[in-house]
């Protein structure tokens, strides 16, 4: 699968035109099409409770999301790249399934989606909504923080984590178009320690030897492609184990594949893709089970 065009998703608040620059590489292997997407949501429309729909406040919010994405484009047309923007009144979901569509999009990138509390136990993800509407990676973008805070390149030095089912093996064929790209990329499994059938190291090592195995199949594709690739085995919380193993190989973004639908433990508890992309620190790419290669 190329990445030739990318769908750009701003609220303006979370995400700036620094996180588009630093996909800028992608220019090496297919990118030429950006297409920006401004949703303006209709509680932002409303000036005070009990008033309701405000069109002066739609005209305002509009104007300024024009004059933004007009500077961007212009940067943009500079180095080559063909742009497109909407700027448009409605639910998030359903704006950017719309464009997917219509723009015909290989990846979504979008800010990081923050909900209250309430909001995460009781209702589904934006993110996971739109990846399994539209069949499209989505790259959940989050600035890198501390002293060197601002904006890293994410297809540098990314963790793939696999659990070898379908959906991750299409994550493995996503990456062999970036070799022009990808420096360096590791590959960890983790075993969750409830499936092992025996509490003893010998079980532990089997286990691992098995990972392993698979895990160094997954890096001699990546190899042959001209990317460097190392494999690793952890055992633990998937979650918890993912997140440092991305901090201890100093990864710019963490790529996992998605299920084709969340259970109803997931959608409460929340699946391991979910809680990377809602709760991870690193940039999270999400890859669909889809059809598409």
């Amino acid at each position: 699968m190329d990445i030739q065009k990318v769908l750009f998703v701003t609220k303006f608040e979370e995400l700036w035109f620094d996180a588009l620059e630093s996909l800028m590489d992608l220019r090496r292997v297919s990118l030429n099409h950006v297409v920006f997407l401004n949703v303006i949501q209709r509680e932002k429309v409303a000036m005070h409770r009990g008033k309701g729909y405000e069109k002066k406040e739609e005209v305002r919010l509009r104007e300024m999301a024009n004059i933004r994405f007009i500077n961007w484009a212009e940067n943009l047309f500079e180095q080559g790249i063909e742009v497109g923007a909407y700027i448009v009144v409605g639910s998030l979901v359903q704006k950017v399934i719309m464009a997917v569509e219509n723009e015909n999009i290989d990846l979504v990138v979008i800010g990081n989606l923050k909900k209250g509390k309430f909001e995460q136990i009781y209702a589904n993800s934006d993110i996971m909504e739109i990846i399994r509407r539209s069949d499209t990676p989505v790259l959940v973008y989050k600035y890198k923080s501390g002293p060197e805070a601002g904006a890293e390149k994410p297809f540098e030095r990314p963790l793939l984590a696999t659990s070898f089912s379908e959906t991750s093996n299409r994550a493995v064929s996503y990456l062999k178009n970036l070799g022009n790209v990808v420096k360096k990329i590791n590959v960890i499994n983790v075993a969750d320690p409830k499936l092992l059938k025996e509490s003893s190291a010998m079980a532990v090592q089997k286990t691992r030897k098995e990972s392993r195995q698979k895990l160094e199949e997954i890096c001699d594709i990546l190899i042959s492609e001209g990317i460097d690739a190392t494999p690793s085995v952890y055992i633990g919380n998937p979650v918890r184990e993912i997140e440092n193993a991305a901090k201890e190989f100093n990864a710019s973004m963490i790529i996992a594949g998605t299920s084709a639908k969340e259970s109803w433990r997931e959608r409460f508890v929340g699946s391991t893709p979910r809680n990377l992309a809602e709760n991870s620190v690193f940039p999270t790419l999400l890859i669909p089970p889809g059809k598409k290669q």
